[in-house]
């Protein structure tokens, strides 16, 4: 019996083991760069957003890992049983942001109460990943969630994610650009084949009420990222 009991934790350690692993990697990138205690929040930012994936899945039945992180990447979690039509890829995909958004309010209430210029910047950064996932594109959060509103909101991301790579360069949204590119075709054709159709029928109802989400939760989003933008101290 203790045997099996050592075996089984050990298979849970194994499981564990990724997420540990890599998330203490990127809190040592990020420390040696802003500090320890910046680098712990922001990492635990991204794990929180990267939980609400994970539970939400759990929530609809789905086999799915834990975080997996990658310095100036982010993180994410491993879909082993992939959703079965939009409206389930749509709820995995939105509660990233929902509880990601949770966190980042944590961050701005605990900044407003202590005058930490640490946790307003954590509070911004929480605010801006969520909104920067919300881009209306396959991989990020915001294309599985239009995916059940209206696959043709990818063409909207598609110059969205041209816009911002002009606006500040990064090999990040190139990787994006490439992953995203299959997408951005399939909503240009439209939906030939019976099964993208039968993936993509949703009920007026459901659409009706995944936008008024999404555009609620991005425009909160931007709003707080603006107003933290301004108040942020600039270093000189």
């Amino acid at each position: 019996m203790k045997l099996l009991l050592l075996l089984f934790s050990a298979l849970k350690f194994g499981k564990l083991l990724p997420a540990v692993l890599t998330m203490a990697i990127s809190v040592g990138v990020y420390a040696m760069m802003f500090g320890w205690w910046y680098a712990v929040g922001f990492v635990a930012l991204i794990f929180i957003h990267e939980m609400g994936h994970y539970i939400a899945a759990r929530r609809r039945g789905l086999n799915v890992g834990l975080p997996t992180f990658i310095p100036f990447v982010g993180a994410w979690v491993e879909l082993k049983d992939l959703p079965h039509d939009a409206e389930t890829e749509a709820y995995v995909g939105i509660a990233g942001p929902l509880l990601g958004t949770v966190a980042a309010l944590g961050c701005f209430y605990l900044a407003r109460n202590t005058g930490s210029a640490m946790l307003l910047a954590l509070a911004y950064a929480g605010f801006f990943i969520n909104l920067f996932n919300l881009i209306p594109l396959a991989p990020f959060d915001g294309g599985r969630v239009t995916a059940a509103i209206s696959p043709r909101l990818w063409l909207i991301g598609a110059p969205l994610l041209v816009a911002l790579f002009f606006y500040s360069p990064s090999p990040l949204l190139i990787l994006m650009a490439v992953l995203a590119l299959p997408n951005v075709m399939k909503a240009w054709r439209g939906l030939k084949q019976p099964e993208e159709q039968a993936y993509y029928a949703v009920s007026i109802e459901t659409r009706v009420s995944y936008a008024a989400v999404y555009l609620g939760l991005a425009a909160f989003l931007a709003i707080m990222c603006e107003q933290l933008h301004a108040e942020l101290p600039r270093s000189h």
